[in-house]
């Protein structure tokens, strides 16, 4: 099978950020390109959830449609042999080829959960495309945006306010005009 023929199948792994299980179990009955949305019935969690698909994903699964005129398996009509692992043996012979060690299709999972990471997109919004039930478990990629943090706090001085220029900032401090260095605070 040529390359080029495998592209929707990686495409649609980095824009979707689906399990394996998931992208490979699809059926065309899932997916409503219309709405641009892929509903897992059951997800590893056991729960139904939406994938949402971008215009990179739409134009992956369009291209598949061609194959099975929106009947059966998604990747059914690459896969019907015997003789073939399917994905794996394609992607485990690339990745031999490309000398690349210590990489799983689960990785490109990763890779989708991190660019989001990287282009601004909120954690618990990557929590929700990932289909994790708890934000701990999508905390993992969180480091990868320090310099978000840093393009947070600069906003502050993008504000338009003179640097030293005084600001309303009242706020009820009574009291602690005339507290004394150790002395306790006010109730």
């Amino acid at each position: 099978m040529s390359g080029s023929a495998l592209e929707p199948e990686l495409d649609i792994a980095i824009h979707t950020g689906m399990r394996r299980s998931e992208q490979f179990g699809c059926e065309w009955s899932w997916v409503d390109l219309d709405r641009r949305v892929l509903t897992v019935p059951r997800s590893k969690n056991g729960e139904k959830r939406r994938v949402y698909l971008n215009d990179v994903a739409v134009a992956a699964f369009r291209i598949l449609w061609r194959f099975s005129e929106g009947k059966g398996k998604v990747f059914g009509h690459l896969y019907a042999s015997n003789t073939t692992k399917g994905a794996r043996e394609w992607f485990e012979q690339a990745l031999v080829e490309a000398k690349i060690s210590n990489f799983r299709w689960h990785d490109l999972r990763h890779t989708f959960a991190s660019r989001l990471v990287m282009a601004g997109v909120g954690i618990h919004t990557v929590q929700q495309l990932l289909g994790h039930k708890t934000i701990q478990v999508t905390l993992r990629y969180a480091h990868l945006a320090p310099e978000h943090q840093l393009e947070a706090v600069q906003r502050l001085c993008d504000t338009g306010v003179a640097p030293n220029e005084p600001t309303d900032t009242r706020t009820d401090t009574k009291g602690f005009d005339s507290l004394e260095a150790g002395s306790a605070r006010p109730n």
